[in-house]
């Protein structure tokens, strides 16, 4: 009987300190503060036993607070065929800690890691869609992973997205494998990384990390949060024996992945023997260059040796697709078969720029670009886009580092940077003012650079998709008519040209008989920020560009130019503008330039950087008055 009692009272202690642990009103007010989910508890223990054994025991107690917290809630564990997933369960508990639901393992769905998007993928991810009516709830996850591949140790981080806080993050690493492990910390102000062990037996801790905000313009998260990064000198990848000792040996090895898939078959000869070539060896590429995007397209392919050996060469010849891996393989391979070397290049490819660190090798990168030496300099090539111009490998792939993959090694190389000349935007409008307060014109811009990347979809899309796309953009104006004339991509120097002529209703004002309107009708949507909000992020301006704008207006018959404006001109740290409006044979003709520099602006910058936007907003709605005869 009294052994009875005892196990009751444990059994009810156990209960009530679960009860403590998840009962949401002791989450701090710091932690609430901009978060829509709170971690309260992440707690990870990584073995490494042997360099092609790791196993990783996960424990994560995550709080939804309200409706915006949902996305964080269902529970995703990705793994592939050298993977084995145990002990999987997952419990519920109501905002007074009461555990309400348990799932298991096969509770959970079994399926693509890509979707519909990967053709051929062995990657795969447990999903379980977790739903509750009732906010704020708690999601306890404990699961265990053993994995042959080492080549990606996952990195330790407090969170990973906005409005996401922590109460609690450790990892705990042990290295068993006598291989060395090198480690590398990121650390940022507002996040205390608390390190403690010996160089093969470790652990790391954060406490009471608040949550990053939600706010426009800031640059990628990643760059924001800190995050412990490791990679092991001896690897294994999806069976394969790999060398991360230095970058050279990486890129030895990596070859070794490159050589079977890269064999020029007779087929691969005779198209490239077919096309005739001649002329400068980057007369030549572009000229491979563009009958390989004609023939190809994309499809994410996530096979071979852990998805980072691409398709056979001949392989993508004859399906006309691949991925990023297998488009510019074969690219090579198609440049090989002419006599013309060419580098695969590994690169991190995203909107904020991510450069590898030259002192820590470490298998990372998500795409695939490729650099071929010519007689004019370095070309770069993007595999991936059947529109993309010759020699233009896009935002997403300037200002960074990539890994060049050579026959002796890794060779670090910067790729391109745009200039403000290089991403131009030019626009040539001819424009009548009505009476009835229409606008009629007819437009004709040029975007090149970062500017031609933001307005490419323009030249795949349908003719409705187009004008719905530019009533969005210039939002300003009352589109009654919309007639696009031309989208023409010019593939061999990476220049879209736009041409459409259009009506706008009330784009002018009456005065009584007069009439006014603004000296720049296209403006878009443009740079906003509330000046009022405290703000924790930077600002990214991610390329510099240069608007030039040349505007001529007709005006109504009995009407007259009262007033013609003074010159504007603006200098600043940010960039220059300068607007000039001025009268020729009766018609109003404005000339209109903004140069805006590439910056990562502090938030303590932003203030002066709104003043700037706004006085180039204020000058743009620039009157002009027409008196009625």
């Amino acid at each position: 009987m009294f052994k009875k009692i005892l196990i009751a009272s444990a059994s009810i202690s156990c209960g009530y300190f679960l009860a403590q642990q998840y009962q949401v009103v002791n989450i701090s007010t710091e932690l609430l503060k901009n978060a829509n989910t709170v971690i309260r508890n992440d707690s990870k223990i990584y073995t490494i036993s042997a360099f092609d054994n790791l196993n990783i025991k996960y424990n994560k107690s995550t709080t939804i607070l309200n409706k915006s917290g949902e996305k964080n809630a269902n529970v995703i564990i990705h793994y592939d065929k050298f993977d084995k997933i145990s002990g999987v369960k997952v419990k519920i508990f109501d905002e007074f800690g009461k555990q309400i639901r348990t799932y298991s393992k096969s509770d959970f769905q079994d399926a693509s890691s890509t979707g519909s998007s990967g053709l051929y993928t062995d990657d795969r991810v447990l999903y379980l869609e977790i739903s509750n009516a009732n906010f704020p709830y708690t999601i306890e996850e404990t699961y265990e992973l053993t994995t042959s591949s080492t080549a990606f140790i996952p990195e330790f981080m407090p969170y990973r997205t906005t409005n996401v806080s922590t109460e609690k993050a450790e990892l705990k690493l042990i290295n068993k494998s006598g291989v060395k492990l090198r480690k590398k910390v990121n650390p940022v102000s507002y996040a205390k990384l608390e390190e403690s062990g010996t160089e093969n037996e470790f652990t790391l801790s954060y406490g009471n990390v608040p949550a990053l905000k939600q706010e426009k313009y800031a640059p990628s998260i990643y760059t924001l949060i800190p995050r412990t990064e490791f990679s092991l000198e001896q690897f294994s990848l999806a069976g394969k024996k790999g060398n991360l000792t230095t970058w050279k040996d990486f890129g030895v090895w990596y070859n070794t992945l490159l050589e079977p898939v890269s064999t020029i078959t007779p087929e691969i000869q005779k198209e490239v023997d077919d096309l005739k070539l001649n002329g400068t060896v980057s007369q030549k590429v572009k000229t491979l260059y563009q009958y390989m995007q004609n023939k190809t397209r994309y499809v994410n392919v996530a096979i071979g040796i852990g998805g980072w050996q691409p398709l056979p060469a001949d392989d993508v010849r004859r399906k006309g697709y691949g991925d990023c891996k297998g488009l510019t393989n074969y690219m090579r391979v198609l440049l090989k078969a002419a006599g013309i070397p060419a580098y695969y290049a590994i690169i991190n490819s995203d909107f904020t720029p991510k450069r590898f660190d030259a002192d820590f090798p470490k298998m990372a990168g998500n795409h695939i670009v490729l650099m071929v030496p010519t007689e004019k300099g370095n070309v770069w090539l993007e595999n991936t886009s059947q529109n993309i111009a010759f020699n233009h490998i896009g935002i997403n792939n300037t200002n960074r580092n990539v890994l060049l993959v050579k026959e002796d090694g890794i060779e670090l190389m910067d790729t391109p940077i745009y200039s403000t000349e290089d991403s131009y935007e030019k626009l040539k409008l001819v424009a009548e003012i009505f009476e009835d307060n229409s606008l009629v014109g007819d437009a004709k811009f040029n975007f090149t650079g970062g500017l031609y990347d933001h307005m490419l979809f323009m030249a795949s899309a349908a003719n409705d998709n187009q004008k719905n796309a530019l009533k969005s953009i210039y939002s300003n104006l009352k589109f009654e008519d919309l007639n696009i004339q031309k989208v023409d991509n010019n593939r061999d120097i990476a220049a879209l040209n736009l041409d459409f002529d259009f009506k706008a209703n009330n784009y002018s004002k009456k005065m009584g008989d007069d009439i006014f309107f603004s000296v720049v009708p296209f403006i878009e949507s443009g740079f906003y920020l509330d000046s009022s909000e405290e703000r924790f992020s930077p600002v990214e301006i991610p390329f510099a560009y240069h608007d030039h704008y040349e505007i001529e207006y007709s005006i109504p018959q009995n009407y007259t130019i009262a007033t013609i404006p003074a010159v504007s001109k603006l200098t600043s740290a940010f960039g220059e503008y300068q607007l000039i409006v001025s009268e020729k044979q009766g018609k109003v003709v404005v000339e209109r330039q903004m140069k805006l520099n590439k910056m990562l602006l502090q938030p303590d910058q932003i203030k002066a950087y709104q003043e700037f936007r706004k006085k180039i907003n204020t000058t743009d709605n620039t009157k002009i008055l027409l008196n009625k005869i």
